[in-house]
């Protein structure tokens, strides 16, 4: 199928859907976009199962002819994370440093391998031989939280500010943190690298110290370059530069392209809009980087939605997805909870942040990609599945209850120091 078919399908059911959902559903905007993608795609397979294969072999054929690992992350990550990055606040977020390194590094680890053994555990128990290696592969894959997911439902959930710069920064950063350790086990699963911790430290040392510095570098040459002009169209085309070639020149050095790109986008953000921007070249960029974010938000969730169509609805695989849900919910509390449990002796957080903070853990597009990028084998199709059933329960289970779970329990914190203070 032609490119520009695949676009025009896809964009096309994203404005129906999201039509649908607007007047009909009223869920969050990408939540409501999976949920209808993901019921057409299993009336298709149900149609399919009747004799009536006709659309979801077109479906079928559409996707299957989409790299969605290299439509994700190389392609449309960039913008998305730089759109989320534009409105972060780096004073909010530098004082939330240490807590954001901590969640996006050490807590991503220890997640990898505590869902690494349990899911080792969990495949022996059904009868399926995964070797450990490739359940340390599904743990890199799905421990990371997707920045995509969990930004559009802050905007409405009223967290406290401290809060949410914790979440929204962990959720950029340990995608990046997350992708090179998923590709250190790769190429050790493929025989390419030899087992040793100097050779992961070294990699994560050039992969993302290096995405960093090469970003503050991009964000530094882009801040020089919209210093020099006032003109949002060539702004703009700036930024589109930098988000594209910046991008794509990381990739090719070696870097974390994530990491740099979000770096750029917060040195962009923030002294870029205060110290080389009009108000009316502020108002021109914050409009199209809002639209860009959300029709590629549209489009993404359409396509995670329709995916299930190339999933293998296996039975063993399915009841291993369900049986890996609290798992990654189990390691997930444990990763947050022990390293905030040791930093409260001598900082404060907000009440209910580590419920919140393991709750709010969103699972989305990057995992699947991640996913979809191994070599096709039974072991693949079984880790896929099982990265498929955590990113739908992730989304729609925690995605809908995360707003209600941050106000119920900013209402309980209320109660508690209105009871201190009568006491």
């Amino acid at each position: 199928m032609q490119l520009f078919n695949i676009i025009a399908i896809l964009i096309t059911l994203a404005a129906v859907f999201s039509w649908v959902n607007y007047r009909f559903l009223h869920m969050p905007t990408a939540i409501g976009l999976m949920t209808i993608a993901l019921i057409m795609s299993l009336v298709l397979i149900g149609l399919g199962q009747l004799g009536y294969s006709g659309f979801e072999q077109n479906i079928e054929r559409m996707l299957g002819s989409i790299d969605f690992n290299a439509t994700l992350l190389h392609g449309m990550l960039s913008f998305l994370l730089f759109a989320g990055a534009l409105h972060i606040n780096f004073e909010d977020l530098a004082k939330q440093k240490f807590v954001i390194a901590t969640l996006a590094t050490a807590s991503v680890i220890g997640a990898t391998f505590l869902i690494g053994l349990g899911s080792w555990y969990i495949f022996a128990m059904i009868g399926l031989d995964i070797p450990f290696m490739y359940c340390l592969l599904l743990g890199s894959l799905i421990s990371p939280t997707d920045p995509i997911a969990v930004l559009g439902i802050l905007k409405t959930a009223g967290a406290p500010k401290s809060l949410e710069t914790k979440i929204a920064g962990e959720s950029l950063f340990n995608d990046g943190i997350a992708v090179v350790l998923f590709l250190v086990l790769a190429e050790i699963v493929a025989g390419e690298q030899v087992v040793t911790a100097g050779t992961i430290l070294q990699t994560f040392f050039i992969e993302a110290v290096g995405g960093a510095l090469y970003g503050l570098l991009m964000g530094a040459i882009a801040f020089w370059m919209l210093k020099k002009v006032d003109n949002y169209s060539v702004e703009i085309l700036i930024t589109l530069a930098m988000t594209t070639g910046g991008y794509a020149l990381a990739e090719s050095l070696h870097l974390s392209a994530p990491i740099a790109i979000v770096i750029a986008g917060l040195l962009i953000g923030n002294h870029g809009r205060r110290l080389a921007m009009s108000q009316s070249t502020r108002e021109h960029l914050d409009t199209f980087w809002e639209l860009t974010d959300e029709i590629l938000n549209a489009v993404l969730f359409v396509l995670i939605g329709l995916e299930v169509v190339l999933i293998s609805l296996d039975k063993q695989f399915l009841m291993a997805g369900l049986l890996a849900i609290p798992l990654v919910l189990v390691a997930r509390l444990i990763s947050v909870a022990l390293p905030i449990g040791i930093m409260r002796h001598f900082r404060s957080f907000s009440p209910g942040v580590v419920s919140i903070l393991t709750w709010g853990g969103l699972r989305g597009g990057i995992s699947v990609a991640l996913a979809l990028s191994l070599p096709p084998s039974d072991i693949r199709d079984a880790l896929l599945t099982v990265t498929y059933v955590v990113v739908v329960f992730s989304i729609l289970a925690q995605g809908l209850t995360l707003a209600p779970l941050i106000r119920a329990t900013a209402v309980r914190a209320d109660l508690e120091l209105e009871r201190t203070h009568l006491d």
